[in-house]
């Protein structure tokens, strides 16, 4: 499939099947977050793969609104950034979180970007301490996202190149 027809397919999956993410397509996913470009290539990220339905429950409260596809969810891949190794693991992070995210799409396999970074849990911690609790990692490593992860119950139509908001580009000045 050619990268730009991935692209427009990939869309937030919410509602999952009791199907399984297959340990190859787990596998993919991770890889395609680990071959992901990095500032002076410092790849600053670290993955918590969480696979047990009672976590992913329990995760679900790390946000007072927008987790609740997790209870539901296969797998979740926790995105952490070393804020030791790099002034600029926010965006790193984030380009890890695209990849993983179009590579799911690309294998059948449905995703949501949970943001973590600047958010609240459901108990009125940050979703950051929370998660820390939760997760267990240690405090330079910074929360960035969760990506769930599981078979699509129904997955949303594509969008159109006709769609673009071609209004965005400005060539040579704003």
């Amino acid at each position: 499939m050619e990268l730009l027809t991935i692209m427009q397919h990939r869309r937030s999956v919410r509602s999952y099947t009791k199907e399984s993410v297959s340990a190859e397509q787990m596998e993919k996913i991770l890889q395609a977050g680990l071959l992901s470009a990095s500032g002076r290539a410092i790849r600053p990220w670290e993955f918590i793969v969480v696979r047990d339905p009672q976590m992913l429950r329990q995760m679900a409260g790390a946000r007072a609104s927008g987790a609740q596809m997790l209870k539901e969810a296969d797998a979740a891949i926790v995105v952490l950034g070393d804020e030791e190794k790099s002034d600029v693991w926010t965006e790193d992070c984030c380009i890890a979180m695209a990849n993983m995210h179009l590579m799911a799409d690309s294998l059948g396999v449905g995703s949501c970007w949970v943001q973590g970074r600047l958010r609240d849990a459901s108990d009125g911690r940050t979703t950051e301490a929370y998660l820390r609790e939760l997760l267990g990692y240690p405090e330079h490593l910074r929360l960035e996202a969760i990506l769930s992860l599981g078979i699509p119950r129904e997955h949303p139509k594509a969008y159109t190149l006709e769609e673009l908001h071609r209004e965005k580009v400005h060539e040579g000045r704003f």
